[in-house]
C-alpha cells in the first residue's frame, strides 16, 4: 500500500494538493473572532415601575416573574436587582448549549403568565425580553465639543439616526445607548394652583387621556351608491409642547380651565437619573454585541463604514469616539500569533536544517507542514469553529508538533542511503517499513489525547475543545503526509550517499558540519555509555529515583503555584467604580467625578475617558454611584501595560476618602460580569432581616480579607441610604371619605412621576410623564403643599393622612435563584489566585457566615468563578482519562499490558519540567497554572508519550530480531537519538517567540510557551536516559512473567 504512494508521486501530491483546496476553502469562510462562544446564553427581563422604591419592585414585580419563570428548560442559574428609582431586572443564564432564540421564546411564554398578577402601571409600561448578548464587540461614544448641544440631544440624535442603521447590520445582535434621556413629554404640576382651582393630579390626568387618543372613525359612503367615498381622519395624538398646554380639564359656563393653567408643558428627558461625558463633553455611550457565528472583524468594519457615512451629516460638533473596539486587540493579537508563526516556520526548520544538513531534505518537511496546517481549516469549518486565539494558538505549536513526522521519514530514509542504499527509492520503501509502525502509533497516541477532551462541558470545554482538536487535525492531515507526500518526496528529491565529498569542500558551512557531526558523534556514544550504565542491574534504582523525585517535584510546585482560568490580558481598557457617601446627590457625585476625570486624563498612557455618573457597571443605578471607562493608547505607543497603570491609578485615588474608588482592567473574557476576582452571592433563604443578614456578611468579609490569601473582599451593597418611611393614618383617611390607593397615587402622580401617555415625533413614540415641577418636592416640608380632594370637595393637605418617620435601607435589593442575596468582590494577594481564594472559602464561610445553620445562611458562585469552580472538578478527571487513553493504545499496540508503563511512566519528567519553569520564569510576571498552563501539560502528555515510543518501538524490533534486552534498548535509543532530539528542538525554538512575547495577548503566549518549553526540554533530556532504563525494567518483568506462563503452559 505505502509503496503504492512512493512509486506513484503524482497520486502522493494530488492528495496534499486537495487538502490544501479544501483548507483554504475553510480560511475564506470561517468566521474571526477574539475567543470563541464561551459565555453562557443568557435571557434578560427588565421592567420599570415609577415612583416604587427596591422593596416594592421586589415585591410586586420581580417575585411574581421569578416564580413563573423558575425552572424554564435548560436554566442554570437566576440573578434579579430591584432599584430604588423603580427598575426592575432579572437575568436567566442557561447550558451553554442551548439556543438563545429558543431561551428567549421560553422566558417570554413564561413571563406572560404573570403579567395578571404585576401592578397596571407595570403592564402599561411593559416587560421586556430579550436575549442578551454577552459579547460586547464595540462602545462608541457620541459627544459633542461646541458647547452648544446637550446630552438629551446627543442621545436622541443617537436614537433616532444611529441606532436603527446599525442594527441593521448583519451580525449585530443589539445595539443600545447607556442613559435615560429619551425624549418626553413632561407636564410640570404646579400643587399650589392645582389646590386653587380643586384639581387633583388623577382629574388632570383623565383628561389627558380623554384628548390625547388616536381614533378610527370610518368611511363616509361606503355602499350607499354614491360617486364617492370619503375616509373619516380624526387629527389624532398631540405632537407639540403648546397642544399638550390646551388640554381642556373643565369647561364651566363658556369659562375653560387649560392644562397650562395649572401645569409648565415642556418637551425634556424622560429620566434625569444619568450623567456621560467623554474627556469633558457631553457625550452618550453606544454598546453593541455581536451575534453568535458572525465575523467580528467583519462587523467592526461594517459598522464603522456606516458610522463614516451617516458623520457627513451629523451637526456641527458631534464625533466619534471608539472607547472600545475588540477588533484593536483581536487584531494586534492575531497579527502577533500570524508573525509567530512566521518565525517559528523559520526556527523549525532551521534546526532541522542543522541536523538534517541538507536543503533538499530540509524542503521535504518545510513542503508537508504547510500542507497539515492549511488542512486543518477545511475540519474547523466542518466542526463549527472559527478563526480565534486558541486555535491561532494550537496552528502555532502544530508547526512543531506535525513537522516530527515528516522529520522521522527524512532521517529514517538518510539512515538507510548513509547504509549504503544506492536507490533513494528503494531506501524510501524500506525506511517506511520500518517506521509506518511507528508513526501510525505515533499519531493514534497523539490524537487520544486530545479525544476526551471533545467530551467536556462548560466554558473550560470550549477552550480544551478548540484547541486540542484543532491539533488533533493537524497531527492526523500530517500522519497521511508522512504516509503518502513526505516518501514520495524522498525518492525524488534525496541522493545516495557520496563518502569523501564532504571533506573536498571546505566552506565555512561545510566546517560547521564537520565540527557539529563531530561533538554530536562524541555525545551519542557518551549517550551510549550512559544507558549502559543505567542499564546494569545494580544501577536501574536510578531511574526509579529520578521517576519520584520528578513526581514529588510535580505535586510540590503544582500545590505550591497559585491556580487560575484565563490570564488577564492586557486589553488596552480600565474600567472604574465609583461609590460615594449614601444619599449623595447625583450633581455632587458628578462633580468629584470630573475632578477625577481631569486626574486619569493627565496619565501619559490614557486617550480617552468617559464618565457615568449615576449608574454603576457592578451594583446599578443610583446617585452616589459613577463609573469610568478609560482608554488607553495603542500598545506600541506605551511602555507600560494595563495593570500597571491600573496600580498606579488605585494608588492616586487611594489618599480621596471622599468616595470609595475600584479601578480594574477590563476582563479578558466577556459575558462572565466585570470582576477580575472571585465574584460569590451570599444567600438568606430563609428571608430574614436584610440589616441583620448585612452584619452577617460583613463579618465574612472581614474574615476574608484578614486571610493572607486576600488582598480585600468587599460588597456594593449598602443599607444605610437615608431614607424617609410613610405611615397611614387609616382613620382620618376613611373619615375624609378616601382609599389609600387615592394617597398613594396623589403621592406618585406629584413626587414619584406618572407615565399617562403617548405622543409621536420624529417617526418614534415618546412618553408623556406628569409629576410636580422640581421646587414642589425638593424636602419634606414641601409636602405641606401637596393637597387630596376630601369627600366633600374641599382640597385637604395630604401631610394630614400620613407620618414620616426617618430611615436607613437599601438603594438595591438582590436576588439570586430566589433568595435574597448580597453580592461580594474577593480580589487575591499578589502571588496568589482565584483559584486559592475559591479553596478558602469553605472553611471560612462555614466557620463565620454559615457557623448558626438555623438562620439559612449559604453562597453560591457566579459569573467567571463559577465556571473556574466547575471547571477545575474536570481537568483531574480529563488528565486521568488520557492517561488511560494512552496507555489502553499502547497496550493494544505492543500486545502487553507491561510495556506501555515505560512509556506511562516517563511522563512526570516533562510534566514536572513544566512547573519548574513557570516557578522560574512565569510567576514573576504573573502567570499562574491557568487553563493554557493545563491544555499545555495535555499536549505534552501526547508529545513525551511519542518520544518514548520511538525509542520503544525501535528497541522492541531490535528485541524480536533476537538482541538482549540491554541491547535492544540501547541501540533503539542510540538509533532514534538524532530524530528525538531533532523534533523536541524544532518544536522548542518554535515555542521560543510565544515565550518572551510582550503586548496583547502576552500573557496567554507566554503560558502556552513557557510550560510547553519547559516541559519539553526538561522532558527530552531526561527522558532519553530514563526511557530506556524504564524499558529493559518491564521488558525484564515481561519476559519473566512469558516464561513462567509458557513453563506452565507446557505443565
Amino acid at each position: 500500500m505505502l509503496k503504492t504512494f512512493i512509486e506513484r508521486p503524482v497520486l502522493s501530491t494530488v492528495i496534499s494538493i486537495l487538502i490544501v483546496v479544501l483548507g483554504v476553502i475553510g480560511l475564506a469562510t470561517l468566521p474571526i473572532e477574539q475567543y470563541p462562544d464561551i459565555a453562557p446564553p443568557t435571557v434578560r427581563i427588565d421592567t420599570q415601575y415609577s415612583g416604587a422604591n427596591a422593596e416594592v419592585v421586589m415585591k410586586s414585580v420581580i417575585i411574581p416573574i421569578e416564580e413563573a419563570v423558575n425552572g424554564v428548560e435548560n436554566m442554570t442559574y437566576m440573578t434579579s436587582s430591584a432599584s430604588n428609582s423603580g427598575s426592575a431586572e432579572i437575568t436567566v443564564f442557561f447550558n451553554r448549549e442551548t439556543n438563545p432564540d429558543i431561551a428567549a421564546v421560553n422566558v417570554q411564554n413564561l413571563v406572560s403568565k404573570a403579567l395578571p398578577l404585576l401592578p397596571s402601571e407595570v403592564t402599561k409600561v411593559g416587560v421586556t425580553v430579550q436575549k442578551q448578548q454577552p459579547s460586547t464587540i464595540m462602545m462608541i461614544s457620541l459627544s459633542a465639543n461646541n458647547g452648544v448641544y446637550t446630552e438629551k440631544d446627543i442621545q436622541n440624535y443617537a436614537n433616532i439616526y444611529i441606532i436603527p442603521t446599525i442594527k441593521r447590520v448583519h451580525g449585530v445582535g443589539n445595539a443600545m445607548v447607556y442613559g435615560a434621556k429619551d425624549y418626553a413629554m413632561r407636564i410640570w404640576f404646579n400643587p399650589d394652583k392645582m389646590n386653587n382651582y380643586g384639581i387633583t393630579p388623577m382629574e388632570a390626568i383623565a383628561a389627558l387621556s380623554d384628548q390625547n387618543i388616536e381614533a378610527a372613525p370610518g368611511q363616509l359612503g361606503e355602499r350607499a351608491h354614491q360617486a364617492f367615498e370619503y375616509t373619516l381622519k380624526y387629527t389624532g395624538r398631540l405632537t407639540q409642547p403648546e397642544q399638550f398646554s390646551d388640554i381642556i380639564i373643565r369647561s364651566h359656563n363658556g369659562e375653560v380651565l387649560k392644562l397650562g393653567d395649572i401645569a409648565e408643558v415642556e418637551q425634556d428627558a424622560l429620566s434625569y437619573s444619568v450623567t456621560s461625558t467623554l474627556n469633558g463633553n457631553p457625550s452618550v455611550a453606544i454598546a453593541i454585541s455581536q451575534t453568535a457565528g458572525s465575523n467580528a472583524q467583519e462587523l467592526i468594519s461594517t459598522i464603522k463604514e456606516r458610522i463614516d457615512e451617516l458623520s457627513a451629516s451629523f451637526p456641527t460638533g458631534y464625533q466619534v469616539t471608539y472607547v472600545m473596539d475588540a477588533s484593536e486587540f483581536l487584531n494586534v493579537s492575531i497579527s502577533k500569533v500570524i508573525t509567530t508563526l512566521i518565525e517559528a516556520f523559520f526556527l523549525v526548520f532551521l534546526v532541522v536544517f542543522v541536523f538534517l544538513q541538507d536543503f533538499r531534505s530540509t524542503l521535504i518537511p518545510a513542503i508537508a507542514v504547510p500542507v497539515a496546517i492549511i488542512g486543518t481549516f477545511f475540519f474547523l469549518t466542518l466542526f463549527g469553529f472559527s478563526i480565534n486565539l486558541l486555535t491561532l494558538f494550537a496552528l502555532v505549536l502544530a508547526i512543531g508538533i506535525v513537522v516530527d513526522d515528516a522529520i522521522v521519514v527524512v532521517e529514517a530514509v538518510h539512515a538507510r542511503l548513509e547504509a549504503g542504499e544506492k536507490d533513494p527509492k528503494q531506501a524510501a520503501i524500506d525506511a517506511m517499513k520500518e517506521i509506518a509502525p511507528a508513526i501510525v502509533s505515533i499519531t493514534l497516541v497523539m490524537s487520544s489525547v486530545f479525544l476526551p477532551v471533545s467530551f467536556m462541558g462548560g466554558t473550560s470545554g470550549v477552550f480544551y475543545r478548540q484547541f486540542g482538536l484543532t491539533l488533533a487535525f493537524a497531527i492526523i492531515i500530517s500522519a497521511v503526509n508522512a504516509l503518502t507526500l513526505s516518501p514520495a518526496l524522498c525518492a525524488i528529491f534525496l541522493k545516495p550517499h557520496e563518502s569523501g565529498e564532504e571533506e573536498q569542500k571546505k566552506g565555512f558551512l561545510k566546517r560547521f558540519y564537520f565540527y557539529f557531526n563531530l561533538y554530536f558523534d562524541a555525545g551519542t556514544q557518551k549517550y551510549k555509555k550512559s544507558l549502559h550504565f543505567l542499564g546494569k542491574k545494580g544501577h536501574r534504582w536510578i531511574t526509579i529515583a529520578i521517576i519520584v523525585v520528578s513526581t514529588v517535584v510535580l505535586v510540590v510546585i503544582m500545590r505550591m503555584l497559585p491556580s487560575g482560568f484565563v490570564p488577564q490580558e492586557d486589553g488596552g481598557a480600565v474600567m472604574g467604580m465609583v461609590q460615594l457617601p449614601p444619599g449623595t446627590s447625583l450633581e455632587k457625585t458628578d462633580s468629584l467625578m470630573t475632578e477625577v476625570g481631569r486626574m486619569l486624563e493627565g496619565i501619559e498612557e490614557v486617550n480617552h475617558v468617559l464618565k457615568i455618573a449615576g449608574v454603576n457597571f457592578m451594583s446599578g443605578l443610583g446617585s452616589s454611584a459613577g463609573s469610568f471607562v478609560v482608554k488607553m493608547k495603542p500598545w506600541n505607543e506605551r511602555s507600560r501595560t494595563v495593570q500597571e497603570i491600573n496600580m498606579e491609578i488605585n494608588k492616586r485615588l487611594f489618599a480621596n476618602t471622599s468616595a470609595s474608588f475600584m479601578f480594574f482592567p477590563t476582563p479578558t473574557l466577556q459575558g462572565f460580569g466585570l470582576s477580575t476576582g472571585v465574584e460569590v452571592q451570599l444567600q438568606d433563604k430563609k428571608g430574614g432581616d436584610i440589616m441583620e443578614f448585612y452584619l452577617n456578611v460583613q463579618e465574612f468579609l472581614g474574615a476574608m480579607t484578614a486571610r493572607p490569601e486576600v488582598q480585600i473582599a468587599m460588597t456594593t451593597f449598602n443599607p444605610f441610604y437615608p431614607q424617609k418611611e410613610i405611615h397611614a393614618d387609616i382613620p382620618k383617611i376613611k373619615a375624609a371619605g378616601l382609599t389609600l390607593s387615592d394617597i398613594m397615587t396623589t403621592l406618585q402622580a406629584y413626587i414619584g412621576s406618572m407615565y399617562v401617555s403617548n405622543y409621536n415625533q420624529y417617526g418614534k413614540q415618546f412618553r408623556v410623564m406628569v409629576q410636580a415641577s422640581p421646587e414642589f418636592r425638593a424636602k419634606q416640608s414641601d409636602l405641606h403643599r401637596l393637597t387630596v380632594r376630601t369627600a366633600n370637595g374641599t382640597m385637604a393637605p395630604i401631610t394630614e393622612f400620613i407620618n414620616i418617620k426617618d430611615v436607613t435601607g437599601p438603594q438595591n435589593l438582590n436576588r439570586f435563584n430566589m433568595y435574597s442575596s448580597i453580592d461580594a468582590t474577593i480580589l487575591p494577594q499578589k502571588g496568589y489566585s482565584t483559584g486559592d481564594v475559591i479553596a478558602i472559602m469553605k472553611e471560612v464561610a462555614s466557620e463565620t457566615l454559615m457557623k448558626d445553620v438555623t438562620k439559612g445562611y449559604d453562597y453560591e458562585f457566579s459569573g467567571m468563578t463559577r465556571e473556574e469552580a466547575s471547571s477545575a472538578n474536570q481537568t483531574g478527571i480529563i488528565f486521568a482519562i488520557c492517561l488511560v487513553f494512552v496507555y489502553l493504545l499502547l497496550a493494544a499496540l505492543y500486545e502487553s499490558y507491561l510495556i506501555p508503563l515505560s512509556v506511562i511512566f516517563s511522563l512526570p519528567i516533562g510534566l514536572a519540567g513544566v512547573y519548574v519553569f513557570l516557578m522560574m520564569l512565569g510567576t514573576s510576571s504573573g502567570i499562574d497554572n491557568n487553563i493554557y498552563v493545563q491544555i499545555s501539560l495535555i499536549m505534552l502528555i501526547g508529545l513525551l508519550a511519542k518520544n518514548a515510543i520511538l525509542i520503544v518501538e525501535y528497541a522492541m524490533q531490535r528485541r524480536q530480531a533476537g538482541m538482549s534486552i540491554v541491547e535492544a534498548a540501547v541501540n533503539g535509543a542510540v538509533a532514534r537519538f538524532r530524530p528525538i532530539l531533532m523534533t523536541s528542538f524544532a518544536f522548542i525554538f518554535g515555542l521560543l517567540p510565544l515565550m518572551f512575547a510582550s503586548g496583547a495577548g502576552a500573557t496567554g503566549n507566554r503560558s502556552i510557551g513557557i510550560s510547553a518549553v519547559g516541559g519539553m526540554l526538561i522532558g527530552t533530556m531526561i527522558g532519553v536516559l530514563v526511557i530506556p532504563s524504564l524499558y529493559i525494567i518491564f521488558q525484564t518483568i515481561q519476559d519473566k512473567f512469558t516464561k513462567k506462563t509458557v513453563k506452565s503452559d507446557k505443565e
